[in-house]
């Protein structure tokens, strides 16, 4: 991590610039608890394949202990389906960490069939709700050029 002068977090009053990005991009038209369901789940994706974005267990000052976190913030962008079928390509044209969520996972209910959803499509016809995506900063938005940020 390096430290610059930005607005992304601070650390006893430095400002910590991340040299990555963990980021989501979701679907423009899907419903609020869909947006907040798929987020979920994507970054779940991230959190468990690469130990390098979570951070320290948390404590209160009472001792009681917690889990960590991302060490870093989570970014959330929108785009129309267009969007996310390039932003797709494009992560996986730079090999970048992505967890998807497609539109059929809506309708199964456990983990099992939600791989077996998306197993049984072949990648050029993935419709795509959601995407989470980490790497290099650069990269990150070389990857989500065109979305814009959920607001």
């Amino acid at each position: 991590m390096t430290t610059e002068s930005t607005t992304e977090g601070t650390t006893e009053g430095t400002t910590v610039r991340f040299d990555t990005k963990i980021a989501v991009l979701l679907r423009e038209d899907l419903e609020p608890w869909q947006r907040l369901n798929v987020t979920a789940f994507l970054v779940s994706g991230l959190g468990s394949a690469l130990p390098e974005v979570i951070g320290e267990p948390y404590a209160d000052a009472d001792g009681t202990a917690y889990l960590p976190m991302f060490r870093q913030p989570v970014l959330v962008f929108q785009g129309p389906k267009e969007t996310l079928t390039t932003a797709h390509g494009r992560a996986l044209s730079r090999s970048l960490p992505l967890s998807v969520f497609t539109s059929d996972l809506f309708a199964t209910g456990n983990d099992q069939d939600n791989r077996a959803a998306v197993r049984s499509t072949p990648r050029a016809q993935l419709d795509l709700v959601g995407l989470a995506v980490y790497g290099p900063r650069n990269a990150v938005d070389k990857v989500l050029k065109g979305a814009r940020m959920h607001p």
